[in-house]
Formats: C-alpha cells, structure tokens, sequence
C-alpha cells in the first residue's frame, strides 16, 4: 500500500491541533510507503509536528533521512515514511515559484522485493507556479534512471482540462487515473491530492482513505493506492538482466 497525506500541520476540521490524530489516521491507512505535506511549521526554523519515534514503534514507518535539517521532519514540509526496506538515494528538490515549495525525492529498495523511486511533492497554489513546477520534475524523470516511480503529493491543481498542470505529467506517467476528490475532507469536492505510477499496472486503482477520524483530522483526507509487487520485481529482474 502507497499512500499520500497533506497532514495540515496537525490542525483539523474543526481547527483544534492535534498531532496524535494525524498519527492514528497514519496507523489506520497502514501504509508501505507514505508521503505527508505540510508535517512541519511552514516559517523560521521548520519544527516538525509529529512524535516520529512514537509512530515509527506504533507502526513501523521510518522517515527517509533529510540533510541539512535541524528540526524539521522533511524538505519544505515533504516527508516520506517507509517500512521494512533500505533507502538508496535521496535528493531534495527546489522547486520553482512564488511560494518556497520543494520535492524530496527517494529511491527505496523494499523489504519485500523491487526498488521504488518515489517523488513527493507539494505545489503551490498559483497556476504560474505549478505549471514551472510540473515541468521540473518531469524534467527530473527524463534522466537515465529507469527504476519505476511513483509521484505522490497534494499538487493543488483543481482545473482539468488543456488549463491543467496536470497535463505536463503526461508525458512521464502516461494518461493519468480518474480524479478524485479528497478536498475538504468534510466534503470532499476537489481532487487536489495524486498518486500516479510511470509504469501500467504498477499501482491499482486510487481511492481515498475515508474515516469518521479522516473527516476532522486534516483539511485533506488520505489517498491511497495498492502496489503490484509482481509488476515491480518483474521490473527490477528486467533491469537487473539487462545490466
């Protein structure tokens, strides 16, 4: 299971912050591999807003390592938690814009057999923005590295249609799974969080994460997709014969 959580910076619905709910909601989707947004304070020195230690006991998520940070949990309030595998390589991306938005971008070899590049990212709210934003990280999937990926996050883009960032996506990930809607949790309407795979039938079909606890934890609720693991160890023996 794959999922990805814009956590709020712990504040929920009902606008009380309260970070053992974000960890309860975490421990209910029962995730492999997790992307959070907005999981430390956005200004000074970035504080994260979760008790790691305790939710890496309660369920067995590690956040992949960040450098260069003191207290934050992750890269612009990106963080990725992950079960039973080894981290093989880590990159912090910048991303370009208005608002100081990032990437972090991970390459995970798992437990149970396969390597996952995973890019989690957070846009921003200006189209502008999003749309040189897109067009880097699609950049970033033209080098050589072929080890299948996944691209996770709240990319705030509500437009469909030849007015959507979305469309930049396209050209690494192919024609992208059906919306759907995980904004504002109370009611969802808009479909601002993504899961999508640049390999077919590498990921099922996206669903959200719907809980009475879901609805008021977060603005957002989760999303969450089932990873194929014969899809992935069959793409990591191809490229392991190719070699």
């Amino acid at each position: 299971m794959i999922a990805s959580y814009n956590v709020h910076k712990c504040v929920g619905a009902d606008r009380r912050f309260d970070p053992e709910r974000i960890s309860r909601v975490i421990h209910e989707i029962d995730a492999d591999v997790i992307g959070l947004q907005e999981a430390d304070t956005r200004f000074g020195e970035r504080t994260g807003l979760l008790d790691l230690r305790r939710l890496e006991r309660e369920t067995g998520l590690i956040p992949v390592p960040v450098a260069g940070t003191t207290k934050a949990h992750g890269w612009h309030g990106n963080v990725v938690l992950f079960k039973q595998g080894t981290v093989r390589d880590v990159h912090q991306i910048n991303l370009p814009g208005l608002e100081p938005r990032g990437a972090l971008l991970a390459e995970i070899e798992l437990a149970r057999g396969g390597a996952l590049r995973i890019i989690a990212a957070h846009l921003g709210l200006l189209h502008s923005s999003r749309a040189q934003q897109a067009r880097l990280i699609v950049d970033l999937m033209s080098t050589e590295n072929d080890t299948p990926t996944i691209l996770l996050g709240d990319l705030n883009e509500w437009r469909l249609g030849d007015r959507s960032s979305l469309n930049t996506f396209q050209a690494a990930f192919g024609p992208l799974p059906p919306a759907v809607p995980s904004f504002p949790s109370t009611l969802p309407l808009l479909a601002l969080d993504r899961i999508m795979a640049n390999r077919r039938g590498l990921i099922s079909t996206v669903e959200v994460h719907d809980s009475p606890l879901a609805r008021v934890a977060s603005d957002h609720l989760p999303i969450k997709a089932v990873i194929n693991p014969e899809t992935l160890r069959a793409e990591t023996e191809a490229r392991a014969e190719s070699a």
